[in-house]
């Protein structure tokens, strides 16, 4: 069994009724073929709190790099 989350291509296809339209995305088309594969929207960031810890947690990370301190919240590529 497969589940999606994520679809790369979503924008533009979650968020509208597309339940009377052809899609055009043959990857998404095919993978709604199978009857074990799931694919629900991308909801997780749609919530009150989620939305509003994005938005603390942006504001503070620019707060940081102003100052030029650590934020606690950086990534490294090594």
């Amino acid at each position: 069994y497969l589940g999606l989350d994520v679809y790369e291509e979503e924008e533009g296809l979650f968020f509208e009724d597309h339940s009377d339209d052809i899609l055009q995305d043959d990857v998404i088309a095919r993978l709604m073929t199978f009857n074990n594969v799931l694919i629900t929207s991308h909801q997780a960031f749609l919530t009150k709190t989620a939305l509003t810890n994005i938005a603390e947690t942006t504001i503070y990370n620019l707060d940081c790099f102003e100052k030029q301190k650590p934020s606690g919240n950086e990534i490294s590529i090594n």
